[in-house]
């Protein structure tokens, strides 16, 4: 698909897609301020800014109705199986394996895909 700002000089193109993100992570932010007033949750670690970098570009590529957070830590035990650590936040891809068993998923883990325990994801 063509971009709308494909005619842009780099840096502009650049800028645009930084004040994106950024317009992205403020209301991101404000929604997770909202959420967290209404739903105080035990479990949530905040994030560090490495991994808020990771959930907006997940948000960027993937829209927040498919981020995932873990609710408890995960070792892969199989190949293509993913290790991640509780309070880690993911994007769905696939609600099945390549065998099509809805019990596990395949995720973006904000670099590495995967397969992880469908009941260890909660909706982020």
């Amino acid at each position: 698909p063509q971009l709308p700002h494909g005619h842009m000089p780099l840096p502009s193109f650049w800028k645009v897609v930084e004040d994106t993100l950024q317009q992205s992570g403020a209301q991101l932010r404000a929604f997770c301020q909202a959420f967290e007033t209404v739903t105080p949750s035990p479990g949530t670690q905040p994030l560090t800014p490495a991994e808020e970098r990771k959930v907006l570009s997940l948000v960027s590529k993937h829209g927040p109705d498919k981020l995932y957070q873990v609710t408890s830590n995960i070792s892969g035990s199989r190949d293509l199986d993913l290790t991640l650590l509780r309070g880690q936040i993911v994007a769905l891809l696939q609600s099945a394996d390549t065998k099509g068993n809805t019990s596990r998923w395949l995720v973006d883990a904000g670099g590495p895909r995967g397969f992880v325990p469908a009941a260890k994801l909660r909706p982020y």
